[in-house]
């Protein structure tokens, strides 16, 4: 017989907050290795080159994971998706735990990436489950969970190992997705929001090689040399799979993401922005810290520990969360595509901050504080305008590709920065090299040049000549519990 959903009468903003708890969640696993580092080769009994996949993997695995988890949820329900997602984290963060070699790490570690589709699928959910008035806010609270997690994370993945086992950074991690899968399951509606289609296996496993072999090549350039022919081969392989993987699915009549749709302008120019916008938010992410730890005898280094560094950086992760209101009354009072070009600003803003005040740690703050209340602003009207262009059946695969695009900006950052800082040093110590200041300031001027380009790829959005609150769906009614 069947009985009311438990879910039924449960406020959306309880369904709302243990979405971002999970998205949160998923984040965190971005930087979660990075405090054991430096210790990975000595930790698994395996070289420095191949230590180095333990945090490169989950980067491939989560780019695939966004549009995959979409185009599933789209298909079979998105509470569903979410409650395996959750799932894949906790059994990722257990084979990590009890992990001491390499392979098994790496599953572990790939899992974890996996989980990352969480995230789209929860924006996409949002739409359908929260009344119109707080559709927009709570949007904005789930899309910032991307950078506030990855924020978090460093200072509480550094707390964790001064006073505990590296184990324990997994045996956390998964105690957390244990409680992200029993919200989940509890507090998270399931709706009638499936839309039985068939998987496009092809298609999904060409986007896999594609977006991997790509990954590849520029998260290894700086170890291997931009020139180096495995960087040239695995960028230039990638592209071609994907332009092939491109043709094919636009012969299907069912593809794992609807090229057509995607090229539509505003679908296309908000997914270009998110590139350029994504490769400013990871700058900071990657500059701000290693200035932080940089030796004070060097002239220009804070001198200060990596959880001092983190705790520096989290007020800065916060600050994005605290700018989804801002970012919803704006999207409401103006329109999605002027926010996000104001929120690009602001992160350039933050940028030319950090070119002038770079002296102490409290000056990183602020420019950091103000570059992520830009990202705060403009990561939250990327899904908005995504999923106003958008289809229902489509949404959360739409809403994967745009977290995707947002992940190849913070991938070519990541690369493009380690370049900079790489190879612009100066000697320190005995034949010791470090990135100089000069470095330093390019980095915040590189930084500050992709925010004001994604701005003005914003600017060529196609207005929607209607407000953002009347494009919101009512929320659809939870699906009975079969009792």
């Amino acid at each position: 017989m069947s009985s009311p959903s438990r879910t039924r009468d449960l406020p959306p903003a309880l369904s709302v907050v243990a979405l971002c708890i999970g998205g949160l969640a998923a984040a965190l696993t971005q930087t979660l290795v990075i405090p054991i580092q430096p210790e990975l080769p000595d930790l698994l009994d395996t070289s420095a080159s191949n230590a180095a996949w333990v945090v490169t993997i989950t980067l491939l695995t989560a780019g695939v994971a966004t549009v995959v988890a979409g185009r599933l949820a789209d298909m079979f329900g998105k509470q569903r998706v979410l409650a395996v997602s959750a799932t894949i984290l906790v059994v990722g963060s257990v084979v990590c735990a009890l992990s001491d070699s390499l392979v098994p790490m790496l599953v572990g570690r790939g899992m974890q990436g996996l989980a990352m589709g969480f995230i789209p699928v929860g924006i996409s959910l949002i739409r359908e489950i929260t009344p119109p008035d707080m559709a927009a806010t709570a949007v904005a609270a789930m899309s910032a969970t991307l950078g506030v997690g990855a924020a978090i994370g460093l200072p509480l993945a550094a707390w964790i190992v001064e006073v505990g086992n590296w184990h324990t950074l997994f045996w956390a991690s998964a105690g957390v997705a244990a409680i992200v899968l029993a919200l989940v399951v509890l507090v998270v509606p399931h709706v009638h929001d499936a839309h039985p289609a068939r998987l496009d296996l092809v298609g999904t496993i060409g986007l896999a090689v594609g977006l991997v072999a790509f990954l590849v090549g520029i998260s290894k350039a700086t170890t291997w040399g931009w020139a180096d022919a495995r960087t040239i081969g695995a960028i230039v392989g990638g592209l071609v799979v994907l332009v092939l993987w491109g043709l094919y699915e636009l012969r299907q009549s069912d593809p794992l993401v609807d090229l057509r749709a995607s090229a539509q302008l505003p679908v296309l120019m908000t997914n270009v922005a998110a590139v350029a916008i994504g490769f400013g938010m990871m700058a900071q992410s990657i500059v701000v810290p290693q200035l932080l730890q940089l030796p004070e005898a060097t002239g220009y280094g804070l001198g200060q520990t990596i959880l001092q560094a983190g705790l520096w950086m989290a007020p800065a992760g916060l600050m994005m969360m605290v700018f989804a209101p801002v970012s919803s009354r704006l999207i409401t009072g103006i329109g999605a595509r002027i926010t996000l070009v104001i929120g690009a600003i602001v992160l350039g803003c933050g940028y030319v901050v950090a070119v002038f005040m770079m002296d102490a740690p409290w000056q990183l703050l602020v420019a950091s504080i103000v570059a992520s209340a830009g990202v705060g602003i403009g990561y939250a009207a990327m899904p908005t305008l995504i999923l106003d262009s958008t289809p229902p059946n489509e949404a959360a695969a739409a809403v994967g590709l745009n977290t995707l695009t947002r992940s190849l900006g913070t991938t070519l950052a990541a690369a493009v920065m380690g370049t900079v800082l790489s190879s612009n040093t100066v000697a320190f110590g005995d034949g010791f090299a470090v990135p100089s200041q000069d470095a330093f300031t390019a980095c915040f001027v590189i930084g500050a040049a992709a925010a004001l380009l994604g701005a003005a790829l914003a600017a060529t959005i196609p207005s929607r000549h209607r407000r953002a609150d009347t494009t919101v769906p009512e929320p659809l009614e939870p699906v009975a519990a079969e009792g």
